[in-house]
């Protein structure tokens, strides 16, 4: 029982059509708050941040017009609004993005229903984005809540070369499963997710040496690194070229946010 309240922590914001929501940060409540401590947190959060707001100060100002781009380096006909639609990233951050691409990062969370809602049409945007697109998955890093046990098995899994096969998997036994996959105790939830793994077919051994691997701890680090770089407190977020990031409740649709980031990162493809 005291496993499923860490999955309380993920608050709904004003839906998307596709109930884009974010599952935010809790603010006022320590690393190591106990359960019932974020539950009564989770209650409390229902707003989103102020300057993510369409009607707030900033977000009357395009970024166009903020930043006094040419005419020529604008978005299409002023289409997108900072404030309204995304914000800009001040200051805006280094891509691993080569010559020539754009990087889009996502930001999630396995507890979140946001993302997992997220998931279909995200699959369908990843088929079809332009190969110029750099996309990367970042699972947000919270102190010491329920999100670093799951970012632990998300680079677990990519250091087994499973991700892309399980990754969805995951995110079915964290909300349709009823298996938070993370346990009030690190013991606990290593073997949670251990189960998970055996599963899946993969071997104990090899998901064990893993888990606690360089690798998977210095990924770890800059998970916890980029969370803090982009003030990443709410998930699904995405993160375009380092310059902008788009904040849950922006945009009206799933296709809607999806085509701000196409449009963004195609403006950036032109500079």
């Amino acid at each position: 029982m005291t496993a499923h309240r860490w999955l309380l922590a993920s608050v709904l914001l004003p839906a998307l059509a596709l109930s884009i929501t974010a599952c935010h940060k809790l603010a006022g409540t320590s690393d190591s708050a106990s359960a019932p401590a974020i539950q009564q947190a989770a209650t409390r959060t229902q707003e989103s941040i102020s300057a993510s707001e369409p009607g707030a100060d900033r977000g009357d100002v395009s970024l166009e017009r903020m930043a006094t781009m040419p005419e020529s380096a604008q978005l299409p006909a002023g289409r997108w609004k900072a404030g309204a639609h995304y914000q800009p990233v001040v200051p805006a951050q280094p891509t691993s993005a080569p010559a020539g691409q754009v990087e889009v990062i996502e930001f999630f969370w396995y507890g979140s229903q946001a993302c997992a809602r997220l998931e279909l049409a995200l699959a369908d945007w990843q088929a079809r984005k332009p190969p110029y697109i750099k996309f990367l998955r970042i699972p947000v890093v919270w102190g010491q809540g329920p999100q670093r046990a799951h970012a632990q098995l998300f680079y677990t899994l990519e250091a087994l070369g499973k991700l892309e096969t399980l990754h969805a998997a995951v995110f079915d036994a964290v909300q349709k499963g009823n298996n938070p996959l993370v346990a009030e105790s690190e013991a606990k939830t290593l073997q949670l997710q251990l189960q998970f793994a055996k599963s899946q077919g993969i071997d104990e051994a090899a998901f064990r040496k893993a888990y606690d691997s360089p690798a998977v701890l210095s990924a770890m680090q800059r998970a916890d690194e980029f969370t803090r770089r982009y003030g990443i407190d709410a998930a699904p977020r995405f993160a375009v070229n380092g310059k902008y990031l788009l904040v849950g409740g922006q945009g009206s649709s799933a296709d809607n946010a999806l085509q701000i980031i196409d449009d963004l990162a195609a403006s950036e493809k032109k500079r």
